[in-house]
């Protein structure tokens, strides 16, 4: 990810291409290394807010707090309610003596995992590897898309205990500081473990913001996602729609559904905190964007040309050039329109990602 924020684009992004033709590059925009944020804000609510008009392409800069004038009594909120797994375990081989790095990317049953294991030369299928000098024993049994390996874990006691003690916050690889309070790596509404990331988007909310939204009479509609490795993936083909997303799980109560429904039909706001809450409910919804209790697995990829079903507006990071997290805010504001918001926040000196600034596209 550090090389595909710091290397320069093969040409530069062409503003008048049809959207129905899209080349990776016309989703880069060029950002200083020292925009890339390296530390959370004291007060989460504090970070900066850039808010973009999805239709006009107008600009306003305020502060995070400042969220709640731009949300009106009646509309929604959408949460995802997901919490980040102390995900990133190092271990080494019993044989050799090996240091070995594993991200636990998806549970596959109460003892088993599909991980991200480097160095993946050195382990193949029968390979143990040894955690906390025998707290946790790991055997690799298969290997799977994209190199990923499935391992077996033998344990004593609860895994997720183990987990807690053993694994430390698999920060993205842009992040180079060391992490000082793991909370501040989730969401103050975090609950449902099984993240190997967090939905930043969320991060900037405080019990006493949301305390505050509620008060003005916007619901809240908590979904989960649980966020997988492939979200952040940069996108490996030159083509768009060549690109496949891996698949995540998710799960939406009735009670969410109805609130979100409800708020539909009395014509007010659906506002998403996050691509993760927007792929959730796009997934789940029908041809009429009506949602039902649901869960299961969604490779849901959005780019311009997808028409929302269900979204009005989104609450959201600074994301990676060229990733399918830019694709999916310029599916709903445009992509000239997110381009130009990139540009002119790099010349206000915003900071990117997971620990940066936020945007809000209305």
């Amino acid at each position: 990810l550090q090389k595909q924020v710091k290397r320069k684009p093969m040409y530069p992004y062409r503003r008048q291409r049809a959207e129905t033709d899209m080349d990776v590059r016309d989703f880069w925009y060029d950002l200083p290394q020292e925009l890339i944020a390296q530390d959370p804000l004291e007060d989460r609510a504090s970070s900066r807010l850039l808010v973009l008009d999805k239709v006009s392409g107008d600009i306003s800069h305020k502060h995070f707090f400042d969220i709640i004038d731009y949300l009106n009594e009646g509309d929604c909120l959408v949460l995802n309610e997901t919490k980040v797994i102390p995900a990133r375990l190092m271990g080494v081989k019993k044989d050799t003596g090996a240091a070995i790095e594993i991200l636990l990317l998806k549970r596959k049953s109460k003892t088993a995992w599909e991980c991200l294991v480097k160095p993946g030369k050195k382990c193949k299928v029968g390979a143990k590897i040894d955690f906390g000098d025998g707290l946790l024993l790991g055997t690799i049994v298969d290997i799977v898309e994209e190199g990923n390996r499935i391992i077996e874990f033998e344990f004593e006691g609860i895994f997720e205990e183990i987990l807690d003690k053993l694994g430390t916050m698999p920060l993205p690889p842009y992040i180079t500081h060391v992490l000082k309070d793991k909370n501040r790596y989730q969401t103050v509404y975090a609950k449902n473990e099984g993240s190997a990331a967090a939905p930043t988007a969320g991060l900037h909310f405080t019990k006493e913001l949301l305390d505050k939204i509620e008060k003005k009479g916007i619901r809240l509609a908590k979904v989960t996602l649980h966020v997988g490795l492939g979200t952040f993936r940069p996108v490996k083909v030159t083509d768009v729609n060549e690109h496949h997303m891996h698949s995540e799980f998710f799960q939406i109560s009735k009670e969410a559904a109805d609130i979100i429904n409800s708020t539909r039909e009395n014509g007010k706001r659906v506002i998403c905190v996050g691509t993760t809450s927007t792929r959730t409910i796009e997934s789940a919804a029908d041809e009429n964007g009506h949602l039902e209790e649901k869960s299961g697995w969604t490779d849901i990829f959005i780019y311009p040309g997808y028409k929302f079903k269900v979204l009005d507006a989104l609450i959201t990071n600074f994301h990676l050039p060229e990733s399918t997290l830019v694709m999916l805010v310029s599916a709903l504001a445009g992509r000239e329109n997110i381009l130009h918001a990139y540009e002119e926040a790099v010349k206000e000196k915003y900071r990117f990602f997971s620990f940066g600034d936020a945007m809000f596209i209305n």
